[in-house]
């Protein structure tokens, strides 16, 4: 691998990417460091936890530590509750309540910085512009909120308002960038854990089944329509689709699951690189 440079995209997908662990593991044991990554929602933030200089291995105990234990999930969420009970009154209770900004920040690990100048790979973070109808891809600037933008999934958390414009989660528009870094390295690796809804199909699907399984009908028919147009070199679908956007708490679980993936990433590379 010394003579070829390697990109990788994080595609999004909620607890599903934290099969992207797998990714960043393989290529810490075969040496490989990226000279380019980007990524969307979940993916925004594993790529800039591997650009911050974490290792795969460090990532994965940090999600155990963070959320594999109920009683650490419970304080950081306390952490990042609304500042007081009178904004609580003021606000209401609505959809879309939550600050994705105080998420990050509670749960993001201290290695993390706080600027893109800080991070030792050239990181591309995608998020929609929700008023101009478009992508944003983030590069610069405060790191913390482009990620918060990137994983402001609509009807969970607020949009956040970055650049003079309010930005929600980068899902929408672009689940999978690797567009964005096409053609900074020989070769491009996208890791697709936009899965899709599954499970009874005689079993009529809950509301909230129903909003986050279209979201993923959609999040493919972009990715499907990407891939004929502009292959990647490398296309990687870790065996994820049992999970739900929101099963964070397991996290071990989605790991053992998907732990596939790693055998097809080296079979792939020595694929490309004959």
């Amino acid at each position: 691998m010394t003579d070829k440079t390697v990109a990788v995209a994080f595609g999004g997908g909620g607890a599903r990417g934290i099969a992207h662990v797998h990714i960043i593991e393989v290529l810490d044991e075969l040496g490989i460091k990226p000279v380019a990554v980007s990524g969307t929602s979940i993916g925004a933030i594993m790529s800039s936890a591997m650009a911050s200089g974490m290792s795969g291995q460090n990532i994965r105990a940090f999600l155990m530590e963070s959320i594999g234990r109920p009683t650490n999930v419970a304080s950081r969420l306390w952490k990042a509750r609304r500042p007081s009970w009178k904004s609580v009154i003021s606000e209401g209770v609505t959809l879309g309540q939550f600050n994705v900004e105080r998420i990050i920040d509670a749960f993001m690990p201290e290695e993390l910085p706080r600027s893109f100048d800080e991070l030792k790979i050239p990181t591309h973070l995608l998020a929609t512009d929700f008023y101009g109808h478009s992508q944003v891809v983030m590069k610069d600037g405060d790191l913390r909120s482009a990620i918060a933008a990137s994983a402001a999934l609509p009807a969970i958390f607020k949009s956040v308002y970055r650049d003079g414009r309010y930005l929600i989660d980068g899902g929408i528009i672009n689940p999978l960038p690797f567009d964005v870094i096409e053609g900074l390295a020989d070769i491009t690796i996208a890791v697709d854990v936009a899965g899709f809804p599954n499970g009874d199909p005689t079993k009529k699907p809950s509301t909230m089944d129903a909003a986050f399984g279209a979201s993923q009908i959609m999040m493919q028919s972009i990715i499907a329509e990407k891939i004929e147009k502009t292959p990647p070199d490398i296309f990687l679908v870790p065996d994820v689709h049992d999970f739900r956007v929101l099963d964070f708490m397991n996290a071990d679980d989605v790991l053992e699951q998907s732990a596939g993936i790693r055998e097809v990433l080296k079979k792939e590379l020595d694929r490309v690189l004959s």
